[in-house]
């Protein structure tokens, strides 16, 4: 069984992301769960996707511990949902930190590589995806999401191939932005090879 826990804010395609996970396995025969908790995510509020493949899962949310790779879409969110990822997991993040309401209100700053610095120190594994320069180099900040995608298939922590991932995004997604979500995926899968 594989557990894959993604995270991030409103807006920044998570659930769209662990719905790409959970039909590429389910396309190669496996078995998928999936859940989410999406909160307040409309006004920039967490999101939480959990994603289940293979038998003997009897819920679709992941236990403390039990996360075989973290999908991060900001480092503080990340940090938030370390205890779910189990000892030697793979952490694959984007270091470009999301100031939170609660920082913006009392002047304060998160500072995103203290969190990935964090991260390294407490996780098994930990590959930085830079977005923003996927994002600039993609023409669009919608594309986070499957550069994080290109990395965790490439790592080989989702137990997909990068081939495999492509193809549903292709199936998924019109056809217009079909070129660019191609290359963010490689640019990802890219930074995987750089850990």
């Amino acid at each position: 069984m594989m557990n894959c826990l993604l995270c991030g804010v409103g807006g920044q395609g998570t659930v769209l992301a662990s719905r790409v996970i959970a039909q590429t396995a389910m396309e190669a025969g496996e078995f998928a769960r999936t859940a989410e908790t999406i909160g307040m995510a409309q006004r920039g509020g967490c999101v939480v996707s959990h994603v289940r493949v293979g038998g003997g899962c009897a819920s679709a949310l992941i236990p403390l511990g039990q996360a075989d790779v973290l999908i991060a879409f900001e480092p503080g969110e990340a940090v938030r949902c370390l205890p779910y990822l189990k000892a030697g997991g793979t952490v694959i993040v984007n270091p470009a930190a999301v100031q939170p309401v609660t920082a913006a209100l009392s002047g304060g700053r998160e500072d995103g590589a203290a969190m990935v610095d964090y991260l390294k120190k407490k996780a098994g594994r930990v590959i930085v995806v830079d977005g923003a320069a996927v994002c600039a180099a993609c023409g669009s900040p919608k594309v986070l999401n499957t550069a994080l995608l290109g990395a965790a298939a490439a790592s080989g922590a989702l137990g997909l191939t990068l081939e495999q991932t492509e193809k549903t995004l292709r199936a998924r997604l019109p056809e217009k932005v079909h070129e660019m979500n191609v290359r963010a995926l490689r640019l990802g899968a890219a930074a995987a090879g750089k850990e």
